[in-house]
């Protein structure tokens, strides 16, 4: 019998094995597929490789700006996916999981199908190999939700993407959260007509409306058309070779004929193969039930990661993971908070969010908001990157860091600095006297800061709480000093 079984190889279920192994723990890992869950294998890694093409086909535009001579690159969509599969193949050899794992000493079942419990304490694999635990950790993931009406199997999911044969002439995706909008910014890119349509009266419903709004307008100058506010699907059917999708709007019949649909509308858990009630797990709206330190209403049972329908992000799930093999085998001394979290997408352009948005803040505290453009800095304009904007929200009483969200050129990088801050409780004037580096997009953070600073009546202070200089780089950027 093993003291921890972890169920799932995604970053969750890797880090939560770890932990326990590090902790004395006999562990044992079985993962139904391959390593690395979603994210590496139809996630994070290939969207980001995806991306970055986009971001060379967008670059070549500027050649004539920049002086430089040659023909805009043609797209071969075949090879772009080829070497999308092969990132995802050569990030699995580079994070050797399995191999780490097994050095580390934990016993590992890969490619095994499937885990079901059969009582409380025992899984039968797809093999029909039987495993008993005293504690498990659920940390199977989920999958992309497909919806039903007549003619969904036409429709793609984002995992469908990665075997396309050739790019689309035409493109609807349903669906304007995070993957939507960054599948929707990479086939404009490439040179298809893309139209995005979503149910919430905005995309990215979840973000500061300032993102929300900036990319939907962003999207438009680009030629994506947005639709939000739809009343939903009713069909899609083939029509002489293409697909004609039909939804409502404003309590209207509208259709649309495309090439391709992709369904990127939801992301439930992995919860049916598991026989949770073998177990007495409760699971709710596809996801199981957790309180704050990750225990399920089996007290020996924990879960983490994406089944829980928290946090669905990468570096949530590996925290989750660490901190439900310590409370499997400590007790339930830690609890999970989630309250520094920076996260983004890699649409054209970028964008980052941590903390509150400003709707959020103000309900909660007295505070002030600072949105500085991207056209204050040299380096946008030296790069020829001059869309967006940093916003930074902060507490008028602690002068603590709320929330910032920023949209534009390296956004996602430039958020990790203002985490950080915010995870050092750092205040708003320590920001402002940081001596950022010049040119360069971060100093973006830096010019909102100061702002804020000035707003606030407060001059920087060093860590030894001594009054600072107000010049700085910041002045500089915008030619004050």
């Amino acid at each position: 019998m093993f003291d921890v079984i972890v169920i799932g190889g995604g970053p969750a279920g890797v880090t939560a094995a770890l932990r326990a192994r590090e902790l004395g723990a006999m562990v044992a890992l079985v993962e139904r597929g391959k390593m690395g869950g979603t994210c590496t294998n139809d996630g994070c890694v290939p969207t980001r490789a995806l991306a970055r093409a986009a971001r060379l086909v967008r670059d070549a535009e500027q050649f004539v700006d920049f002086g430089l001579v040659g023909e805009k690159p043609m797209v071969d969509f075949a090879a772009l996916l080829s070497r999308t599969r092969n990132i995802v193949s050569r990030v699995h050899e580079k994070k050797h999981l399995q191999s780490h794992l097994e050095q580390e000493g934990v016993t590992v079942f890969a490619n095994v199908g499937d885990a079901r419990f059969i009582d409380e304490h025992s899984v039968t694999l797809g093999d029909r190999t039987i495993l008993q635990g005293e504690k498990f950790i659920l940390c199977v993931g989920g999958h992309a939700r497909r919806l039903s009406f007549p003619g969904s199997e036409y429709a793609l999911t984002h995992s469908d993407v990665w075997s396309l044969q050739r790019l689309p002439r035409q493109v609807v995706v349903v669906g304007g959260a995070a993957t939507g909008c960054q599948l929707s910014s990479c086939f404009s890119a490439f040179g298809a007509y893309v139209h995005v349509l979503e149910v919430a009266p905005r995309l990215l419903a979840g973000e500061d409306e300032a993102v929300s709004h900036g990319i939907s307008e962003a999207f438009r100058r680009r030629g994506i058309a947005v639709t939000t506010n739809i009343g939903g699907i009713e069909r899609i059917e083939q029509q002489n070779g293409s697909l004609r999708l039909t939804y409502l709007y404003e309590g209207e019949v509208r259709q649309l004929t495309t090439e391709a649909v992709v369904m990127t509308v939801g992301w439930p858990g992995n919860v049916e193969a598991l026989n949770l009630a073998a177990a007495s797990v409760q699971s709710e709206r596809g996801y199981i039930v957790v309180d704050d330190f990750l225990r399920t209403t089996t007290p020996h049972i924990f879960a983490a990661g994406d089944i829980t329908g928290r946090m669905m992000l990468v570096q949530s799930a590996s925290g989750e993971g660490a901190l439900a093999g310590e409370n499997a085998l400590l007790g339930v001394a830690r609890s999970s908070q989630h309250k520094i979290v920076p996260h983004g997408g890699f649409t054209d352009p970028e964008y980052g969010s941590v903390g509150l948005t400003e709707e959020q803040a103000r309900a909660r505290h007295d505070c002030v908001v600072a949105v500085v453009p991207y056209t204050a800095l040299d380096r946008a304009l030296i790069d020829g990157h001059r869309e967006g904007f940093c916003k930074l929200i902060v507490s008028t009483e602690t002068h603590r860091v709320l929330g910032a969200h920023i949209m534009g050129e390296q956004a996602v990088e430039i958020l990790q600095l203002v985490a950080t801050c915010m995870a050092a409780d750092m205040r708003i004037e320590q920001l402002a006297d940081l001596e950022l580096a010049y040119p360069t997009f971060t100093a973006i953070v830096g010019l909102a800061a100061r702002r804020l600073s000035r707003e606030l009546g407060v001059v920087p202070l060093s860590q030894q709480g001594q009054t600072q200089s107000r010049i700085g780089i910041a002045e500089w950027e915008r030619g004050e000093a």
